[in-house]
């Protein structure tokens, strides 16, 4: 199978876009991998940088997610989290079955491999606290700023 890489230097830091030939599997900040560009790749940093614009608030390019059962069910919630709100871990536990599954999913959260159109950006504390963020609490905060999200606390 073919694994196709783009980078795009976004405003957050280097972000690397990963697909294979019928999905975009991963998107993460950081160090930057060895280009070979296909059309899920370049559609994927147009619609980024679309996003980082304000001129984008859902994206279209397919998602293929790999990971446990629970780590799928936890990251299909996040992708309905409406753009620019806020919800907090025991809130997706709820929905995906038991509220007690907070911890769970705050590790599920921390597993999304598919940074921004995956937005576990947009999971706070149940106080409303920014918390928990793999890239860094700064990076969520841009995110959420990105997105004018303005029902989180400090």
């Amino acid at each position: 199978m073919c694994i196709f890489f783009q980078n795009y230097l976004s405003p957050i830091g280097n972000i690397t876009v990963k697909a294979n030939a019928d999905a975009v599997t991963d998107i993460f900040l950081g160090k930057s991998a060895k280009e070979s560009p296909n059309y899920l790749t370049e559609k994927a940093v147009s619609e980024l940088k679309l996003y980082f614009e304000n001129d984008l608030t859902s994206f279209s390019f397919p998602i293929e997610l790999h990971g446990t059962d629970f780590q799928k069910r936890v990251w299909k919630k996040l992708m309905e989290i409406p753009y620019g709100e806020v919800c907090s871990y025991g809130d997706i536990a709820e929905k995906i079955g038991n509220k007690r599954y907070s911890r769970a999913v705050g590790g599920a959260v921390n597993k999304n491999p598919v940074l921004i159109a995956v937005p576990c950006h947009r999971v706070v504390g149940a106080d409303g606290a920014l918390v928990g963020f793999a890239c860094g609490l700064e990076v969520k905060k841009y995110l959420l700023g990105v997105e004018g999200a303005n029902n989180i606390s400090k």
